[in-house]
């Protein structure tokens, strides 16, 4: 039966270390001023002094994630007389990121955001059947006086 006393807890008795007393150093604490009445200090944690602040600008990234691009037929181009513009976008994307990539890409100042999703549908010709893929696009109105070239001259 010693292999099972292996398993069994002996109690030691504590070897007594020589252990040398440190003595206590008393610490000031600095006094703090009493809190403005109406003003109350963030409980955030200070930022590092090497963070960068950047100014607040529209930037265009991820744009092409966005923006497929330039949506341009008749009734485009009639609609861009009335500051409209008609972009072709991903499926997944919403009004606020399509108009804060058309700002940052373009510099302008966008004021409504409408989509339109056009589903997938079938097409036969003959025996052959086919699907005709959907396009999810944007149209866009921006500022009087302001205008998006979506064609290079």
């Amino acid at each position: 039966m010693t292999i099972f006393d292996i398993f069994k807890k002996t109690k030691e008795e504590p070897k007594e270390r020589e252990t040398e007393k440190i003595p206590e150093v008393q610490v000031e604490k600095k006094q703090r001023k009493p809190a403005k009445p109406g003003k109350r200090k963030s409980q955030k944690p200070e930022r590092q002094k090497d963070f960068i602040k950047r100014p607040k600008e529209k930037f265009a990234v991820g744009a092409y994630r966005i923006l497929k691009g330039p949506h341009i037929t008749e009734k485009a181009t009639d609609l861009a007389k009335s500051n409209q513009y008609i972009f072709k976008v991903y499926p997944r994307t919403n009004k606020t990121e399509i108009k804060k990539a058309i700002e940052g890409l373009y510099g302008v100042d966008v004021v409504s955001v409408n989509i339109v999703n056009n589903p997938p549908r079938k097409k036969r010709v003959g025996k052959i059947e086919g699907w005709i893929g959907g396009c999810k696009k944007a149209i866009i109105k921006i500022k009087e006086g302001q205008t998006i070239e979506v064609l290079p001259r």
